[in-house]
């Protein structure tokens, strides 16, 4: 929200520079988050002074030149060649001095004293488009001859110099989206340091005048019509007639380019002048346009056409509020005009519409439609019902004043059931409560009566309040101790000097500890964490076997057609998450997230909390080398083995017991190979190498892999896992290896897992160190080198007793998988 200084200071007389602004502004909840300086000419003609030209004869050397000497005040004479076919001497002329920038366009130069074929010249005299000025390049800018030499000519220009604050709004403060809202901020603020300081104030809030409307004549008198009153509680409307369209004047075009927007003719720029003044969109139709003479405020059928103002046609959801004539759609009501109703050159008379709509209708059909305008950002936040007429009576003041033009017509005002304004109890020991301080009924009554809140009963248990109605966000008790300490002044509250605390238990495992240390594990080891947005795409789960759709928790009304259900899977903004960086030339990513997936866990539930579920999950995701490109790292990229050892080691330091996992090939297809592991039929984790269609709907043109780990599972396994200490062993290990010649089949899985059942006391680990399939072994056979460490705790192992563990361990192999010892 762009705010302007000088703006500002038409409604409210005050002294601040606006840096102490800016700090006002904060402190009194309108957070600045920018300020910048503004000038209705770029550069503000700073260093260009009006000169007389005293002298001007033919350059010797050049026929398209001559050469002039110019006064430009206080006796100083500059020789100056210029190009220019009109210069003549007598002339006054615009000159820019050495060292000035001119700004032309998008490039800008610096004047300096120089010679051009041999003769001195130590400025220019410039044309309207070297200064910003206008558009013609013919010749010089000639002026009135009665100009004084030396005048500064941001002074004949009469250059404004402005401060535009860029305010971020919270949602809630709709009152504060116009000039007159923030000056209404100002006013209270400044108001309540002076009655502080025990100073009479004497600052008004110098609203504009609207006391000299009347009609002039009904020559135009357009009937209004609200067919739904719960989507338009209000509608008002009044023509005026015989208007000129036009460009705008340059006070309208430089409020409108102060704050942002571009001037378009002087109606449309008066409708966006009062939108930025009060607060309150208004629209303004040809009236020629309206056919029947009459305005209708209804909804159109589902499907139905309508082509709006940026010349594309929409279809329309059945729920949109359209502004209609007898025959057809105008404008869809709060958001969008129509393309054949809007102001042109050729438009003589008008109609000004002035309304309140529903918030809830604008909200739906401005995501609907994917339009965000400057009325439906205000309209679908609530604006102030009783600003309808006040700003509609300024717009026809101002219409009558600029583009010419007569009032035709009454001010048609339908509002059937008026809203009435809400009213709240404020008890004195919840303000103190709530503030943390005690700071006085006289200056709590003096803030809300600033903020134009009518105290309707005062007694010893506090106050009866009538909020006013450009507050729609003040509902309740705490909204009005809100708005009572940001006027106060957070600043203003001191710290206590106690410190209260109570003493906490947490249950073990602590999950956010646990959380941590395996964040810190993977950033440590090269990953970066990313976070995506829970919503995402319906399309992502539509006819696809690894996702039930129908479990999908849709959106009732989604920001847009890509954030339309909540995510059932941390994949899919991994994969776009990839896609982001690949087009940013980033090949070697090693990325995690942990977040919540969601799911409609029972369809015909009635308790929301059986309903749907959410559960925690962690995802891994990588794709291109294990380290970055150097003279010695080689181009060794990430595969399967990679990604399962990183998910291994994560389980590891969950104190996870590795041979208590069971695992089965993955029947996910966003998978071309994959493994699934759990525990008693849990499953915790699935890893693999994500498949080429998959890849290609993401058009991700490199092998990606991919692990998610189910965290609620884990955190229940952490819970029975207890840690004991356990001293170094005091005696040393022992390797054996083992060759076995087995069938392709057999996995080291089982290999693994036999060892430990035959030899559970001394085993210590198994380990695959080597693999042979292919010559000299019979089709169907492979081999596995396989190392066994030994180790007793109590005594030094001796060769009888390796021996015979070893012995155990042969037979056990070649009894159940027909293994032969080599």
């Amino acid at each position: 929200m762009n705010i302007s200084y000088n703006w500002l200071k038409q409604y409210l007389d005050f002294s601040l520079s606006p840096v102490e602004l800016s700090l006002l502004l904060t402190d009194c909840g309108l957070e600045v988050e920018s300020m910048e300086q503004w000038q209705s000419v770029k550069g503000g003609l700073e260093g260009i002074v009006i000169g007389e030209v005293l002298t001007c004869s033919k350059h010797p050397d050049a026929d398209k030149l001559s050469v002039t000497t110019v006064d430009i005040g206080s006796g100083q004479v500059l020789p100056i060649v210029c190009g220019a076919p009109n210069v003549a001497a007598g002339q006054k002329v615009v000159v820019a001095t050495a060292g000035t920038i001119i700004y032309k366009g998008e490039e800008n130069f610096e004047i300096k004293k120089t010679k051009i074929r041999d003769e001195v010249s130590e400025g220019m005299i410039c044309a309207e488009d070297e200064l910003g000025l206008g558009t013609s390049h013919a010749g010089i800018m000639v002026l009135n001859p009665y100009v004084k030499a030396g005048t500064l000519a941001k002074d004949y220009f009469k250059v404004e110099d402005d401060y535009i604050f860029g305010i971020g709004l919270t949602p809630n403060r709709t009152d504060a989206t116009s000039h007159i809202g923030v000056a209404r901020d100002i006013k209270a603020a400044l108001d309540n340091i002076d009655f502080v300081k025990k100073i009479k104030s004497k600052r008004k809030l110098n609203l504009p005048s609207v006391e000299n409307f009347k009609t002039q004549n009904s020559s135009l008198d357009i009937d209004v019509v609200v067919e739904d009153v719960i989507a338009c509680p209000r509608y008002a409307g009044v023509t005026v007639t015989g208007i000129e369209v036009k460009e705008s004047p340059v006070w309208l075009k430089n409020r409108l380019n102060g704050v942002g927007l571009r001037p378009i003719n002087n109606i449309v720029d008066i409708t966006n002048f009062v939108l930025h003044e009060t607060g309150q969109p208004l629209h303004a139709f040809d009236a020629s346009e309206i056919t029947g003479g009459k305005v209708i405020v209804k909804k159109l059928s589902r499907g139905s056409k309508f082509t709006t103002l940026d010349g594309n046609e929409r279809e329309l959801s059945g729920n949109d509020l359209m502004i209609c004539n007898t025959e057809d759609g105008m404008c869809i009501g709060g958001v969008f005009g129509g393309i054949k109703s809007g102001v042109t050159e050729k438009t003589k008379d008008i109609f000004i519409e002035s309304a309140y709509f529903d918030p809830v209708h604008i909200r739906r059909t401005s995501k609907y439609h994917d339009l965000q305008t400057d009325a439906s950002f205000r309209f679908e936040r609530g604006v102030d019902i009783e600003m309808t007429i006040f700003a509609l009576k300024r717009a026809a003041l101002l219409v009558k004043e600029i583009a010419g033009g007569t009032i035709s017509s009454d001010i048609k005002d339908v509002y059937p059931n008026p809203i009435p304004k809400v009213k709240v109890e404020a008890k004195w020991k919840n303000i103190d409560r709530l503030i943390g301080k005690s700071i006085g009924k006289d200056v709590i009554k003096n803030i809300l009566q600033s903020l134009h809140f009518q105290i309707l009963k005062e007694n010893t248990d506090g106050l009866h309040l009538e909020v006013p109605a450009c507050r729609i966000d003040v509902t309740r008790e705490a909204d009005v101790i809100e708005e009572i300490l940001r006027i106060y002044g957070y600043n203003n509250i001191e710290i206590p000097v106690r410190l209260n605390s109570s003493v906490s238990h947490s249950s073990k495992p602590d999950p956010e500890n646990l959380m941590n240390s395996v964040l810190d594990y993977l950033s440590n080891n090269g990953f970066s964490e990313i976070i995506n947005n829970s919503l995402t795409r319906f399309v992502y789960y539509e006819n696809q076997k690894d996702f039930d759709e129908t479990n999908s928790v849709a959106i009732l009304n989604p920001l847009s057609r890509d954030l339309n259900v909540m995510r059932q899977s941390l994949l899919h903004g991994g994969l776009e998450t990839i896609l982001y960086n690949l087009n940013r030339k980033i090949n070697e990513l090693k990325l995690f997230e942990y977040g919540k997936v969601y799911k409609i866990a029972d369809r015909n539930a009635t308790d929301i909390l059986n309903k749907y579920e959410e559960s925690n999950h962690l995802s891994l995701i990588v794709t291109g080398r294990k380290e970055p490109e150097t003279w010695y790292s080689g181009d060794k990229e990430v595969d399967f083995n990679y990604l399962k050892a990183v998910s291994f080691n994560l389980l590891k330091k969950l104190g996870i017991d590795l041979n208590r996992l069971q695992h089965e090939k993955t029947s996910s297809e966003y998978f071309s190979e994959g493994l699934r592991f759990s525990v008693n039929n849990s499953p915790i984790l699935e890893v693999g190498r994500i498949s080429k269609s998959m890849l290609s709907t993401f058009d991700i043109k490199q092998e990606v892999f991919y692990s998610e780990f189910i965290w609620e599972t884990l955190l229940d396994l952490t819970k029975t896992n207890k840690v004991r200490y356990r001293p170094i062993p005091k005696f040393p290990e022992v390797r054996r290896d083992l060759a076995l010649l087995i069938d392709s089949s057999v996995t080291f899985t089982e290999v693994e897992k036999l060892a430990y059942r035959t030899e559970n006391k001394l085993l210590r680990s198994v380990n695959l160190f080597d693999v042979y399939e292919g010559e000299n072994l019979e089709k169907g056979k492979k081999s596995y080198a396989v190392s066994f460490i030994l180790q007793d705790e109590e005594k030094t192992l001796t060769d009888k007793v390796i021996d015979k563990t070893m012995s155990r361990l042969m037979a056990a192999y070649q009894n159940e998988l027909n293994a032969v010892i080599r």
